[in-house]
């Protein structure tokens, strides 16, 4: 964008702004607070029913100092699960109520046609540490592929942006890199640059490319090694980002490959019909205050450069220096600076890849838990939209509620030692209401993306029919029932050790299905197999009639290790893959880019 093209979207955005639109002017600010203020009071009324459920439960014996530590534990954990439900269930609705979802939730979208003419200079970037380079550099060269065919190609440049500190690795890229370029000729506009110092993890890698060639360039496309886009979707974001000049960031909706890995399939099918529905509610009330997600998402690159610089916080610890997690604070600084930050709440070609086992998945959310809370020093920064704050603030309050629901399950085992007596009958009907109301709420995401399938006769044919979508929804559901409780105590441990002074390292991920030993799976999981036992334990000998309610949670920490070691066995993933179990559309139908990355075929 030249600097009178961005003075010109400026006056635009200030007359859309005093018009009482968003900066894009294709919605009433008006209107989006009333939004906010519409799930503002649905989730008020809902936490505070919630709590004062609870609080009739505590009181049956009188209030003691425990009851108070369990009625602050219940309150930090549950909001998230409340705004999860509400989410799903708007979602739902604006997919099959007498609402156009497009027009409600993504009016910016219709300015754009696939007929309009590619124009923007668009940079596609992919960042690297350690990764397997064949396999990460196989992804772009088929993107650009793919753009080519599409007669745009003359507008991308093409970036890898390496981090790699191993000798080894760093010489396969510059190898694998330079035989790409040599083969596509000259004016191939191919680019490779390796850090030498990291600074800033990803975030720093990309500042160094901006700082090089950002000018060279109107939008870029930010990649991670196991990143890879479709061609149209690609131009059908680029084609959105040139009608709406005040759109800083697109982020699109990202779902997983096809994978071998039975840990990895399981979970994307989980997710993949639960991103929809969540993802349509949440957009409709968050509107030019979106997500960006770090990777698959188009940004302007003039205003993300001059005000999207992250801060280095002060101090040396793990909460102290540069931002691990970037992305967050990159959307709510764009949109400080006057441009939308929106996700397209629709299914494209924009594919990433999972972790193939739960120490991989841990040690990802672990990453990501460290930046989450390096949040909180952020929270006061000068000229942000309350919509932005409270994005921070939820993003703190992801990680804390895993750390409350462990608190609360430990304060209720204590609870069983209090002195207290009860001088009144417990009110066991209202314990029971309560249990199952908070657990509907958090299946609400993944309930709503089931029905939202059924209901769309084309989407049961894209996920195998109706058996087969059940029969992988029942594998999920005991899935996440089983994985929730290990990760939730594995997230609190390190909570803790973030306040020692522990932090966790920045690397690459293993991708590929592999076994996870018996060993290394113990060596991860034994504190998660002692509070389990220790809670059975306790609940054996002082309330065996209440084994039953914390089974879930018990099954779970018991079994983390045989857990993690049969989700990563290669052979139970292809035992899923052979009888069609938990797979996603492009398994089931795969197209010849899905072929040509992954290795599925279609079946016979």
């Amino acid at each position: 964008m030249s600097l009178g093209e961005e003075f010109a979207g400026s006056l635009s955005s200030a007359g859309a702004v005093a018009a009482g639109r968003t900066p894009t002017g294709m919605q009433s600010s008006r209107l989006l607070f009333w939004r906010r203020a519409l799930m503002a009071a649905l989730n008020g009324l809902t936490f505070a029913g919630l709590v004062l459920a609870f609080s009739r439960l505590l009181a049956a014996g009188g209030w003691t100092p425990l009851d108070m530590l369990l009625l602050l534990a219940f309150c930090v954990s549950i909001p998230w699960t409340i705004l999860g439900f509400w989410n799903a269930l708007l979602g739902l609705w604006l997919l099959h109520g007498p609402v156009d979802a497009r027009q409600a939730v993504f009016p910016y979208a219709g300015r754009a046609s696939d007929d309009d003419p590619i124009t923007a200079r668009v940079a596609i970037l992919m960042t690297l540490r350690n990764e397997d380079p064949a396999r990460a550099l196989a992804r772009l060269r088929l993107m650009r592929d793919d753009l080519e065919r599409s007669g745009a190609g003359g507008h991308f440049a093409y970036f890898v942006l390496s981090d790699t500190t191993r000798p080894d690795i760093a010489t396969a890229e510059e190898a694998l890199f330079e035989a790409w370029r040599s083969q596509a000729g000259a004016g191939a506009r191919l680019h490779y640059r390796r850090r030498g110092d990291n600074a800033g993890y990803k975030a720093g890698n990309i500042r160094d490319f901006l700082d090089r060639w950002g000018d060279n360039h109107e939008l870029m496309l930010g990649l991670d090694a196991d990143s890879v886009m479709g061609a149209p979707s690609i131009l059908r974001m680029v084609r959105i980002m040139q009608a709406n000049p005040m759109l800083g960031i697109l982020q699109s909706l990202v779902v997983g490959l096809p994978s071998q890995s039975a840990f990895a399939r399981i979970f994307q099918f989980g997710m993949r019909h639960g991103m929809r529905s969540y993802t349509m509610g949440a957009a409709w009330w968050a509107g030019d205050c979106g997500p960006y997600w770090g990777h698959n998402a188009l940004i302007r690159i003039a205003p993300f450069k001059a005000h999207c610089r992250l801060p280095v916080l002060p101090g040396d610890g793990p909460l102290g220096g540069h931002i691990l997690s970037h992305d967050q604070i990159e959307a709510v600084l764009m949109r400080r600076a006057g441009y939308e930050v929106r996700v397209l709440p629709e299914e494209i070609e924009s594919f990433e890849e999972n972790p193939p086992h739960l120490n991989e998945f841990t040690r990802r959310d672990l990453r990501w838990c460290q930046g989450n809370m390096q949040y909180w020093r952020l929270l006061a920064l000068p000229g942000l939209k309350p919509m932005s704050r409270f994005q921070i603030a939820w993003a703190i309050l992801m990680y804390l509620s895993a750390c409350a629901w462990i608190a609360f399950i430990l304060l209720a085992m204590l609870k069983l030692f209090d002195p207290q007596p009860i001088a009144e009958p417990f009110p066991a009907a209202l314990g029971l209401c309560l249990f199952l109301a908070t657990f509907a709420m958090s299946l609400a995401p993944k309930l709503a993306g089931l029905l939202d399938v059924l209901l769309r006769p084309e989407e049961r044919r894209r996920y195998g029919g109706i058996g087969a979508l059940t029969r992988g929804a029942l594998i999920e559901f005991l899935f996440g029932v089983l994985l929730g409780p290990v990760v939730a105590f594995r997230v609190m441990l390190f909570v803790v050790g973030l306040a020692c002074g522990r932090s966790v390292g920045w690397d690459a991920q293993a991708r590929d299905a592999a076994r996870l030993s018996w060993r290394t799976a113990v060596a991860g999981l034994w504190p998660q197999f002692l509070f389990g036992l220790v809670l059975s334990v306790m609940l054996y000998a002082f309330a065996p009639g209440a084994l039953a309610w914390g089974a879930p949670v018990l099954i779970g920490l018991l079994g983390a290790v045989p857990f993690a070691v049969l989700t990563a066995e290669p052979a139970v993933g292809r035992w899923l893959a052979r009888r069609g179990l938990c797979a996603t559309p492009e398994e089931i139908a795969p197209s010849a880019r899905i072929e040509a990355l992954t290795g599925v075929t279609k079946p016979a």
